[in-house]
């Protein structure tokens, strides 16, 4: 689940909380980078489990209408479409993920204002209504419903974002890479699996933890040798004058190309101009592309710079 332009993102962050932090070694850093991973996956279980609350409070909303001292004949025979959702069902029943909610003891019962939000908020989408109104009810239509409502209602709410903000620090900035896992997720449900559907590992492969960690170190052992490269490459400007996450930026993309020979140039410098661009100044981007271009020229004309064809599939 945790991919590598993630990876990539989470070195950048642990590398500035390292720098400037004081008296921290590199077993702390990488501790505190794999940390960090297993959190943004607790991210992953605990806004899964988002789609059960709503659900729960839907069917607490109709139970609340039918026990009404004067109750209307739609309180009595509600449409129930969406609290008997199918992919619902399944999910709630899923032993990977109850015993992991379990285990980890996430819960969203402090909470209620975000869950009532959502709700209304789905409530009130032209889609909830054609769902709920809709001739055909099967289960591609009750997996489709939930995408819908991850993509369009949950990850557009800026209360849950400053709400998952709050809970964790860890989990700033992750929830619109979290929810895109969520909705692969899914895709990937069949009704045939039942309660043994498998959930997103929090690593693809045991290559990708090993990318984070060789990373990690690759910068904190070698970090001020791209220090100089990059004040020999940025002319007509002082390191000082440079932003302090662009530095870091280059630091962490200069590792990589220096330690990663399978993995493409162009691969890394587009990885490290996008987070340049996010999580630094609005001229970040060119710039980086510009240094990182002249030390790369420099690198493969000093034959410094070894990069190995692959014939299967290069990781990004």
């Amino acid at each position: 689940m945790i991919n590598r332009v993630l990876l990539r993102i989470k070195i950048v962050q642990i590398l500035y909380s390292f720098y400037k932090g004081e008296g921290k070694s590199i077993p702390i850093a990488e501790k505190e980078l794999f940390h960090s991973i297993e959190r943004t996956y607790d991210l992953y279980f605990h806004l899964l489990q988002l789609s059960i609350e709503i659900t729960q409070y839907a069917a607490s909303r109709i139970e609340t209408k039918r026990n009404k001292f004067r109750p209307t004949e739609e309180d009595l025979h509600p449409n129930t479409r969406f609290v008997d959702n199918k992919f619902i069902k399944q999910l709630s029943e899923n032993i990977q993920f109850n015993e992991y909610l379990a285990k980890q003891k996430l819960s969203w019962v402090n909470h209620p204002d975000i869950v009532k939000e959502l709700f209304d908020e789905i409530v009130a989408a032209d889609f909830y209504a054609e769902y709920m109104n809709a001739s055909v009810a099967d289960y591609a239509v009750d997996k489709d419903i939930w995408r819908k409502i991850y993509k369009k209602i949950i990850l557009q709410n800026e209360e849950l974002d400053s709400s998952i903000e709050d809970q964790s620090i860890y989990w700033v900035d992750d929830i619109e890479i979290v929810i895109s896992f969520i909705i692969k997720t899914i895709k990937r449900f069949d009704k045939n699996n039942a309660e043994k559907q498998p959930l997103l590992p929090m690593f693809k492969d045991e290559e990708d933890a090993e990318f984070a960690r060789k990373l990690l170190r690759g910068v904190l052992t070698n970090g001020n040798q791209y220090r100089q490269m990059i004040d020999e490459n940025a002319k007509n400007w002082e390191l000082d004058r440079i932003a302090y996450m662009d530095i870091l930026i280059m630091e962490v993309a200069l590792s990589e190309l220096m330690d990663f020979p399978t993995i493409p140039v162009n691969v890394t410098l587009n990885e490290y101009i996008e987070i340049a661009k996010n999580y630094s100044t609005e001229k970040s981007g060119t710039f980086i592309n510009g240094i990182l271009d002249n030390i790369v020229g420099q690198l493969k004309k000093d034959n410094k710079l070894i990069k190995v064809v692959m014939f299967s599939e290069n990781k990004k």
